[in-house]
């Protein structure tokens, strides 16, 4: 079977996903993973204290370290004309949005989301423990140290190349497959509302926080077309929280968070699996006009 492709993952130093402090990616080739690298990067952006308590990873470990314009050449004879993974869409948009920032083209890469093959591949499996990397990589008996990039991305190279074996499926059918979505049209209705079940984001549950761009009914009907869950409270069960400008006057005294993003990053910090995002990040990550 074709099974030739690269993995790719980030970690970033705020809830602005073009602050990549740290990348990783390994290529595949034949169904064994050939080659391995790994940088750490200057985001020339402040570091947030929940972010370094997640990968570790602080302003003093990057302060020599290459910014994105001088690694970004470099990635991209890596990975453009290839199909690269990722587990669920956040590393594209990262790598997409620090491009973006530095006034630098995008890879030139077919891009796979390893959390969309895990649905498909196993739909009995996950429905209720989550998709997120950690676990299925723990019930698939894949050992890795997570949050740091090239183990994370060399967990989501092993989870497709299960699936594949799993399911006889190669990563250019699972390619094809990702783009054979039917869309339709969401009725308007409360806040909390199911995904569309032919969603490329199904299986995600989001929760919005603070004032965004556009009336979030609206942002609702968005994230509802994408797939997502959306419910009005934080919990384990969600995996998406998108953060809005907050106003500081309707926050607790001496707060510069929202009680769903502290209670977000408290779960994150007890092991959660959940994304902590800007509300453009979410934007790029549906593909949606805001």
């Amino acid at each position: 079977m074709p099974m030739t492709f690269s993995a790719i993952d980030v970690e970033t130093a705020n809830s602005d996903r073009s602050s990549i402090c740290q990348i990783g990616t390994v290529q595949v080739r034949d169904g064994v993973i050939r080659e391995r690298w790994k940088s750490l990067v200057n985001p020339d952006d402040p570091f947030d204290p929940f972010n370094i308590s997640i990968h570790g990873i602080t302003s003093n470990d990057v302060r020599t370290s290459p910014t994105w314009d001088r690694i970004h050449d470099d990635l991209r004879k890596r990975l453009n004309g290839s199909i690269v993974v990722s587990h669920m869409p956040f590393d594209r948009t990262a790598v997409e949005r620090a491009a973006k920032k530095h006034r630098l083209p995008d890879i030139d890469a077919k891009w796979l989301d390893s959390a969309m093959i895990v649905r498909r591949a196993w739909p009995e499996e996950f429905g209720k423990r989550g998709y997120g990397l950690s676990n299925v990589a723990r019930h698939l008996g894949i050992a890795f140290r997570h949050h740091d990039a090239l183990e994370d991305a060399e967990a989501a190279a092993q989870i497709v190349l299960r699936a594949c074996k799993d399911t006889g499926l190669d990563v250019d059918e699972w390619l094809s497959s990702a783009g054979q979505r039917p869309t339709r049209r969401s009725k308007p209705a409360s806040i909390a509302r199911e995904g569309n079940r032919d969603g490329a984001l199904l299986g995600e549950c989001v929760v919005f926080t603070g004032a965004l761009g556009i009336p979030r009914r609206a942002a609702v009907e968005v994230a509802v077309e994408a797939g997502c869950r959306v419910v009005n409270n934080v919990s384990r069960k969600v995996t998406l929280v998108v953060l809005g400008d907050q106003d500081v006057n309707r926050l607790a005294v001496g707060e510069t968070k929202s009680s769903k993003h502290r209670k977000a990053e408290a779960l994150v910090q007890k092991g959660a699996e959940m994304q902590i995002l800007s509300e453009s990040d979410f934007q790029s990550l549906v593909r949606a006009r805001w």
